[in-house]
């Protein structure tokens, strides 16, 4: 045995895992955690974030390109609290993140001291993450540290996953043992749970039978890395693939099967295509409401009489919101494998391209990109989202990484912007966090290199109101240099998604707080351009078509980390692109017409 302060059993671990990096803010809470760090710094490398929350996004953003997590560290008090908006977001998309905050050392629980929540409990602040995270640990003794990180890991990277927390007084942190730091292979489980084979051969018979079969793709495809799986059973039955927000990317979007997405912010080819199916078979996906039409009967789904096959690695969504004909509790790619050797065993193989079927998916398609093209002014000045969004399609890689953030550019990413390979399209889901994609652009870019892909492109896109949450975390890509990243900035001076809600739903008088104003009721916002000029970054402002790819070229022969403004239509209804499905969004009752066609439209909800 080696004698290691708690700090050094921490960090030994750490670099066990393969972890390369560790995010975060040195204070007073952390630092024997941090001088643990310096010591083993030519393995573990420190990246500052200005903000904590933006540190556990820069981490999800990591691991979605490579797979593997990071640890974000944080002193005590106010920067752990700001982590909570980044776990709530891995939290609910399932994304591992090990999150360790500094606390009070143990002989002084609960005297209150600097930055210690303890008027309930000594030491309390782990509470306040008990939502957010897998499992928390509160450490009282160095003895527990070698155990806790490798339980750690194993919750964060077992089942579904998520962020962990671990709470990490400063004493412990000093003090050192004699300890052995654990193998960490030797202590996990491997694998993949496989399919109830009686439940497989349920759902290959109903799939082999189906008539207007339709793969329904979630988050957990990309976790499970089964992207090439859902792309063989497809091509196998002749199924129309629709994805969710998070399984934008798990099933390249140019392929004739691809019928783009339901719910609120779905396409017309999507809902009908899930509402006309007679088998669903969905994968790792939660139907939640946006997804679900907040559950309107025959808005997304029409289950029944729609038959419902559910794969997932969490029983606790397997029938959660629907009845399933078949629920199978188990890995998507391992289930998946396990349909297809079944369907071959049997010798199925259907020649989808001579069925009506594959017919109407085509003409279907060729009506939603005409609807898109109405609904989309290319001369108008400032330009659309949607002008943007295809300009920007053309002028980066087939395998670049785009990033989005909550928001009319994230609603119009999942109608309108192709995605053709696995983890390039990172975006905030089930949260729906605006914040996240300055921190996540930059963890990607971080992961790419990594993993050897240092010139893959990274693009976030951005509202003005998202970018002026994280807009300091710029500093990191100048600061470690990075190129090949752009932040393209859609500046609608103000949090005009919301206003177009407001404007929908309660009348187009009725947008109020969400358009950045000044004294005079003039458009406010500031000066980007030279904001970005100012960390060191490459910058441009333009507002027409076609002033945008060339701008893209000139900040791509740069050489540096270049945020792009473009100026985008504030005028309702060129603000978006309109709505297909239902959402529940409540009327007051004063506003007596609306509030009654609310409630005649609610009713069809099946809750």
């Amino acid at each position: 045995m080696v004698k290691y302060t708690g700090g050094e059993i921490i960090a030994n671990y750490l670099i066990k895992e393969g972890v390369k990096h560790v995010v975060g803010i040195p204070g007073h809470g952390n630092l024997p955690l941090v001088d643990a760090f310096f010591k083993n710094k030519d393995n573990l490398h420190l990246i500052q974030p200005k903000q904590e929350m933006a540190a556990v996004h820069l981490a999800v953003g990591y691991y979605r390109i490579t797979g593997k997590p990071l640890c974000v560290f944080t002193s005590i008090g106010p920067g752990a609290a700001n982590t909570v908006i980044g776990l709530a977001d891995a939290y609910v998309d399932g994304f591992p993140v090990l999150c360790i905050t500094g606390d009070a050392h143990t002989h002084m629980r609960g005297k209150g001291v600097l930055q210690e929540i303890e008027r309930k409990r000594d030491s309390d602040f782990p509470r306040i993450l008990e939502p957010v995270t897998k499992r928390s640990w509160q450490v009282s003794n160095i003895n527990q540290l070698p155990t806790i990180m490798q339980r750690a890991f194993n919750q964060m990277l077992t089942g579904r996953r998520g962020p962990v927390h671990i709470d990490l007084p400063m004493d412990v942190q000093a003090e050192a043992i004699d300890a052995d730091i654990p193998e960490p292979n030797q202590r996990r489980a491997g694998g993949r749970i496989l399919g109830d084979p009686k439940l497989i051969e349920e759902a290959a018979t109903l799939l082999k039978t189906a008539k207007r079969p339709v793969l329904f793709l979630g988050g957990g495809v990309l976790t499970s890395n089964a992207s090439k799986e859902v792309k063989k059973l497809a091509e196998l039955i002749g199924a129309a693939v629709v994805v969710t927000m998070m399984g934008k990317d798990a099933f390249p979007n140019d392929h004739p099967l691809f019928c783009w997405s339901a719910g609120s912010k779905g396409t017309n080819i999507g809902l009908n295509m899930t509402t006309k199916a007679d088998v669903i078979l969905a994968v790792g996906c939660r139907f939640a409401d946006e997804t679900a039409s907040s559950y309107k009967e025959g808005v997304s789904f029409s289950i029944p009489p729609t038959k419902l096959i559910q794969i997932d690695l969490d029983p606790h969504e397997i029938g959660k919101n629907y009845p399933v004909t078949v629920g199978i509790y188990g890995d998507a790619k391992a289930c998946l494998n396990q349909i297809i050797e079944v369907l071959n065993k049997h010798k199925y193989s259907r020649d989808y391209e001579k069925f009506a079927y594959f017919k109407e998916i085509q003409e279907e398609k060729k009506h939603w990109f005409e609807f898109l093209n109405k609904n989309r002014d290319d001369l108008k000045v400032p330009v659309m989202i949607s002008t943007v969004l295809r300009e920007v399609r053309k002028f980066f890689e087939r395998d670049a990484v785009i990033v989005t953030s909550s928001g009319n550019v994230q609603a119009q990413m999942l109608q309108e912007l192709e995605f053709y390979e696995p983890r390039t399209c990172l975006t905030a889901g089930g949260f729906s966090t605006m914040g996240y994609s300055v921190p996540a652009a930059i963890g990607a870019k971080i992961g790419l290199i990594d993993i050897g892909k240092s010139d893959c492109q990274v693009v976030a896109l951005i509202g003005d109101g998202d970018f002026m949450m994280t807009i300091s975390e710029l500093s990191i890509a100048v600061q470690l240099g990075l190129d090949n990243i752009f932040f393209v900035v859609l500046n609608n001076y103000g949090w005009i998604a919301i206003k177009d809600l407001q404007q929908t739903a309660f009348g187009e008088d009725r947008g109020y707080g969400t358009a950045f104003e000044d004294k005079d009721g003039k458009p406010y916002s500031p000066d980007f351009k030279q904001i970005a000029e100012g960390f060191g970054c490459y910058s441009e402002k333009l507002s027409t078509k076609e002033e945008i790819i060339p701008a893209l070229e000139r900040a791509n022969k740069s050489g540096k980390p270049a945020v792009i403004e473009i100026l985008v239509n504030r005028t309702y209804p060129f603000t978006g692109s309109p709505a297909v499905g239902w959402w529940d969004v409540p009327i007051p009752e004063y506003l007596k017409d609306r509030r009654e066609k609310y409630k005649e439209e609610k009713k069809g909800e099946k809750i």
